[in-house]
């Protein structure tokens, strides 16, 4: 078991002083098999007049922030303690195929659950090259594959293939953007396994959180840290199967990931987005600066 504080900073600077401002904020980690959150709360400088918590559709903690009064400088922060551990990898070794019949087949309360991760969405779908997908698909997807082994199979392939540039794309890049240059951010690269994973069939969903921002001694620095992470789960089956939900972290190619804090997760980023908002006043320009840590308290030996 580790223990992690997380902080997250996001500053909004205005040119002009604002009337009013609402913000919906999704910054809260949950709790998981393998995380219990101990502390997490959101404050704001200034103070909001309106602050409410809630859970979405996905039971995500989504904070719902109003100042309703003239401000030139918002801040958000958040912050967390959290113990987690390495999930242990799902045992079945049921083809992908058989799992994608079995996702299919679900009635009720589990297909209530875990179908809204089959679809596609507009973040996971070519709009001009879907056979650009179809071939990464068909190399990790063979026949009769086992799907844990092709889910390590896809992780490993991102990872090798697609190179890590934070100048290449933004939140709002099409995934043909990312399949052709083969560059992006984990974002992208999560939204391209969910991709993948639905287009063979399996459900997978888009998670949100962070990453050590600081590894151990002797340990290398994880990509993608000291900001918001993302990567991705695909459910290998029913539990009673040996299957499961799998985390699998393409961009530093981890399976299941092994030093990640969950904030939540959905069908795309479009769902988790860590700050979004509208303001009112005048128009100027806006400065935004995020600062994420991720420092580890303690682990067990």
């Amino acid at each position: 078991m580790t223990r992690y504080r997380v902080t997250h900073r996001t500053s909004y600077r205005y040119g002009l002083a604002v009337n009013d401002a609402y913000t919906v904020a999704c910054l809260l980690p949950r709790d998981r098999d393998f995380q219990q959150v101990n502390s997490a709360r959101v404050t704001t400088t200034p103070a909001p007049d309106e602050f409410v918590e809630t859970r979405d559709v996905f039971g995500n903690r989504i904070v719902q922030l109003g100042v309703h009064h003239r401000h030139d400088a918002f801040e958000i922060s958040a912050q967390s303690v959290v113990d987690t551990h390495v999930p242990a990898v799902p045992t079945t070794t049921q083809p992908w195929e058989d799992v994608a019949a079995a996702a299919r087949g679900l009635r009720d309360a589990s297909a209530t659950k875990i179908g809204p991760y089959r679809a596609l969405t507009q973040a996971s779908t070519p709009a001009h090259r879907p056979e650009l997908l179809a071939a990464l698909a068909n190399r990790v997807f063979p026949p009769r594959r086992p799907v844990v082994e092709g889910v390590a199979a896809l992780s490993r392939e991102i990872f090798d293939t697609y190179t890590f540039d934070g100048t290449a794309t933004d939140w709002a890049t099409p995934l043909d953007t990312v399949l052709e240059k083969q560059r992006g951010v984990c974002q992208d690269f999560a939204h391209l396994a969910t991709a993948v994973l639905r287009w063979v069939g399996l459900p997978a969903s888009y998670v949100s959180g962070y990453i050590e921002t600081e590894p151990p001694p002797g340990e290398v620095k994880s990509i993608g840290a000291d900001a918001s992470h993302a990567w991705c789960s695909v459910w290998t089956g029913p539990d009673e199967q040996g299957g499961g939900w799998l985390d699998l972290d393409p961009t530093n190619d981890q399976v299941p990931p092994t030093r990640h804090v969950t904030v939540g997760w959905g069908r795309d980023y479009a769902d988790v987005a860590p700050v979004r908002g509208v303001v009112l006043g005048p128009g100027s320009n806006q400065l935004m600066d995020v600062a994420v840590d991720v420092t580890r308290l303690s682990a067990d030996p």
